[in-house]
């Protein structure tokens, strides 16, 4: 194994990482963005106001965007398995 293969290897496993999170981080900062606005116009210091919303907001994203996401991991994973006797080699 070369260090470039290392590279390009760390490199596609952040990307699938990153790919497969970004719909949870984007529903949450969503999900809190309108809550806080909501709690700025009612003075409503509630944390649990935030917090609910927030978990709802990944629960429905996770389970909407679930089986993309299995996908990506498992199309990566198979992937990987299938260069490990290039790498060996």
């Amino acid at each position: 194994m070369t260090p470039t293969s290392v590279v390009e290897l760390g490199r596609q496993a952040l990307e699938v990482t990153l790919l497969v999170s970004a719909p949870l981080f984007i529903a949450a900062l969503v999900t809190g963005l309108v809550v806080s606005i909501f709690q700025a116009a009612t003075q409503i210091n509630e944390n649990t106001l935030s917090f609910v919303p927030k978990l709802v907001a990944i629960f429905l994203t996770l389970v909407i965007g679930g089986p993309w996401m299995l996908s990506v991991m498992i199309s990566y994973i198979q992937q990987l398995y299938e260069a490990i006797p290039a790498m060996i080699g």
